[in-house]
């Protein structure tokens, strides 16, 4: 059984498909069809829906993509579609901001820029261009040209609006609390979705189901599930176990929980490992960033992930569970081939630790993608290296998109170790980048493309670290 609001009313559902979208959910079951559906990919926006969830005693609301969002993801929250704007008869002020500032024309991508305005003026303090442009970066529309759409963001943003929404926040988020318990499967014939609400459960039904597949952000398993089709192994959600949602710092380590969302590592890690938070900026859309968790981006072991090249540069290592037992790895011994991890059966990823020190102070990040936002990266380079009295002390060079795995580029830095450290060093260890990689050449670019960009993206590291600016040459995006 799951229960959710949605908008106001209590909906509580417990013979559904474990694997329906939200998207189907509210077309096919709740004839809501403001939410459409366009790439059913979570690329265009225009299934985007709010989810509001309780945090505290406050409502905190964020973009999805309904069309990777299991509708058993729903479980305690609130589910605002375009149909549920409206204020007591009349258009909602970002409704009525889209209309009057002509920021819609066919309409059909206007239901999901109109929820991602909404919680961008929800959420903001004030009219921010870099954080209204992330905000709008997964919807896209081929009519506007934007600029309407912007007028309208930046109208929204520089007054105060109250709303139903504003108004009911105290008894809504009261009602999502008690709604949080409860659940625990959600079955449809031979399908079976369990829903632990405890680390100690969640470990139980893993040793008991070892086929089954682990749901976090859902964002790569939904999408996998809708194209290639998913048989019916259970799926077991990590979305209600507080232990994998929480953070902390020690002397020695950052921990994040393996359900903490990409949203959330931007703002944890935006004082300590800057670079790493300007990076996660350009991981995917705003939707996807909400959903999907570090662990998972880990966890797919995919070799053009934004997030493991980072980690593998400032030696981050895993906490590792089955059942009652836990041991650490070195994220460098985790990936072992492509999409091959060492995860033994039953074993899932509990926490990441990222080492406090000295690894952090130049720790530098570069994700080369043609385009700015919402793609994947041609090669990711992450770099951090220690210098004292002109020689390099200790370094750590990883790169995704350069081989069936994201790994260290150890010739490389062995090239670099007790070198003075100038262009000349700099040069050689460019050079060693050839024998740790032999990309491949696939429809985003050369192998010789991808080699030529890793070495540009060391030699702006070179750059970056004595205080000058470097141009690649190159046509794609760098940032």
């Amino acid at each position: 059984m799951i229960q959710f609001l949605l908008h106001n009313t209590l909906v509580v559902e417990r013979d559904l498909d474990p694997t329906l979208t939200v998207l189907q959910y509210l077309r096919q079951h709740k004839r809501r069809t403001g939410t459409k559906e366009g790439c059913g990919s979570g690329d265009c926006g225009a299934c985007t829906v709010a989810l509001g969830r309780e945090e505290q005693g406050r409502m905190c609301y964020e973009t999805v993509n309904a069309c990777l969002m299991p509708v058993s993801a729903l479980h305690g929250k609130q589910l605002i579609t375009v149909e549920d704007l409206r204020q007591e008869g009349a258009l909602h002020p970002v409704q009525q901001a889209v209309v009057d500032l002509h920021a819609s024309q066919c309409g059909f991508c206007t239901p999901g820029i109109v929820i991602s305005l909404f919680v961008l003026q929800k959420e903001s303090e004030g009219w921010d261009l870099q954080l209204t442009e992330q905000a709008l970066a997964g919807n896209l529309c081929r009519c506007t040209g934007y600029r309407p759409i912007m007028a309208a963001a930046r109208y929204l943003c520089e007054q105060p609006i109250e709303d139903s929404y504003t108004r009911e926040e105290i008894l809504t988020a009261t009602r999502l609390k008690a709604l949080k318990e409860g659940a625990e499967t959600l079955n449809e014939g031979a399908r079976q979705y369990f829903i632990p609400d405890a680390l100690e459960k969640l470990a139980a039904y893993y040793l008991r189901y070892p086929q089954a597949r682990l749901l976090a952000g859902g964002t790569d398993l939904m999408l996998e599930m809708a194209q290639a089709g998913y048989g019916r192994p259970p799926l077991i959600s990590l979305a209600q176990v507080a232990t994998l949602r929480r953070w902390h710092m020690d002397d020695s380590y950052i921990h994040l929980g393996a359900g903490v969302t990409i949203t959330q590592c931007e703002k944890l890690l935006h004082a300590q490992i800057p670079a790493f938070a300007r990076a996660l900026q350009r991981f995917a859309s705003r939707q996807i960033r909400n959903r999907a968790t570090l662990a998972g981006n880990i966890a797919n072991a995919s070799p053009i992930g934004d997030t493991p090249p980072m980690l593998l540069a400032l030696d981050a290592e895993l906490l590792l569970q089955r059942g009652s037992d836990q041991r650490t790895l070195p994220l460098r011994d985790f990936f072992l081939a492509y999409r091959q991890t060492a995860l033994v059966e039953s074993e899932f990823i509990r926490e990441i630790l990222i080492p406090r020190g000295e690894l952090l102070d130049n720790f530098q990040a570069w994700k080369v993608s043609k385009r700015s936002d919402d793609d994947i990266s041609i090669v990711f380079g992450a770099f951090s290296l220690q210098i004292q009295q002109g020689r390099v002390v200790n370094a750590r060079i990883a790169f995704g998109g350069m081989d069936a795995i994201p790994r260290r580029a150890e010739r490389c830095e062995q090239a670099l170790l007790h070198q003075p450290w100038n262009r000349a060093t700099v040069t050689a260890a460019c050079q060693a980048l050839e024998q740790d990689f032999t990309p491949l050449s696939d429809a985003r670019a050369s192998a010789e493309y991808r080699l030529q960009v890793a070495r540009n993206l060391l030699l702006r590291y070179y750059y970056w670290l004595q205080g000058e600016e470097f141009e690649m040459e190159t046509a794609h995006h760098v940032a």
